[in-house]
């Protein structure tokens, strides 16, 4: 078991998981992306039963009795709950799945793990696998699996800067010859900016919005992006917080999208970080090649153009950014990918 995992090591594995705060993905070697749902569970507190998980325990969130919980097991890209992730793990995957993982003599499996995530935090995820019968798990570092997910050259001797935008956080790094050069993570992700909103809305319109309108409503402000005016207001739905009752209101989109800019000028501050204390050699190749986007919330309406406006740099948002990490994990395990060029040449 092992945090640095090389491509000959990857390549023996037969499954890989990508645990995230909002999704969990997997990837079976020759099948592809076999599951990608939301990483919760519902369970009965009374007897204990596992009621629901992924897409249909989400849809539960807020509308179920004091004896059904909805719980998350994995909290800002580490497991909190080995024993929960796992039965999550386990109903996501099926039997049919399971069964055909079961037949391996010795099943191996890889995972994506936070950067600079804390040996806990390694043995968690490791552990959760464990108990899904795999004898050996790889880690390997999210940053490195989400550039070749998208398709950056991360084995040539030239930098390629990624942002991994989480629900949770959001990790950025410089890469060159197959390692990270530097990286930083950022404790601010697409629930901080949930969180934002719902907030704003509380305080100015004394307002409380349904959990699951907060998405909706970021389209809705999006307009041509948050550098860019769109609609000057539009109708929210909620529950008036003196009274109880339903209400709407007419919000002003400008103010919301102050709103949403407060915790992403921390995403700007690691961004800044991470380039001075780089190699200028390198700063010099990213001022053509500019950051890659990926993640769930590198869709978040006007992200991208916020940071090409703040850094100068181009910015570019991979194809489908919310599954690169799982997908790089995939090329490894298949040997789509070049060997990195930090690993030892065979004799």
């Amino acid at each position: 078991m092992t945090a640095t995992a090389s491509l000959e090591q990857l390549r023996r594995c037969h499954f890989a998981v990508d645990l995230g705060a909002a999704r969990t993905r997997v990837y079976v070697k020759g099948a592809g992306v076999v599951v990608d749902q939301p990483s919760v569970a519902a369970v009965n507190t009374r007897t204990g039963a596992l009621i629901a998980v992924g897409e249909f325990a989400e849809k539960m969130t807020g509308r179920t009795p004091d004896y059904i919980r909805v719980v998350r097991p994995v909290s800002g890209g580490t497991v909190v709950d080995i024993e929960m992730a796992q039965r999550m793990l386990r109903h996501l995957l099926g039997d049919k799945i399971r069964r055909s993982l079961r037949r391996k003599p010795i099943l191996r499996a890889a995972a994506c793990t936070p950067h600079d995530a804390d040996p806990l935090a390694q043995r968690a995820c490791i552990e959760t696998l464990v108990g899904l019968g795999a004898r050996r798990v790889e880690l390997v570092d999210t940053l490195i699996a989400a550039a070749v997910g998208c398709g950056l050259p991360v084995e040539r001797p030239e930098a390629t800067m990624v942002l991994v935008c989480g629900a949770a956080a959001t990790q950025v790094a410089v890469l060159s010859l197959g390692s990270i050069v530097n990286a930083v993570r950022i404790p601010v992700g697409g629930e901080a900016v949930d969180h934002a909103i719902v907030q704003h809305l509380r305080h100015q319109h004394e307002l409380m919005l349904p959990s699951q309108s907060v998405r909706p409503l970021q389209l809705a402000l999006s307009g041509n992006g948050l550098t860019a005016s769109g609609p000057a207001s539009t109708e929210i739905h909620g529950r008036d917080v003196a009274t109880g009752l339903a209400r709407s209101v007419q919000v002003d989109t400008a103010a919301v999208r102050d709103a949403i800019q407060t915790p992403l000028t921390a995403v700007l501050d690691g961004i800044g970080k991470v380039l001075r204390d780089c190699p200028p050699d390198l700063v010099a190749d990213l001022a053509d090649r500019g950051i890659m986007m990926v993640g769930g919330s590198a869709l978040l309406p006007g992200f991208d153009q916020m940071l090409r406006h703040a850094t100068g740099m181009p910015v570019h948002i991979a194809e489908r950014p919310e599954v690169c990490a799982v997908e790089g994990l995939g090329a490894m395990l298949e040997g789509r990918i070049e060997p990195l060029a930090l690993d030892p040449l065979s004799d």
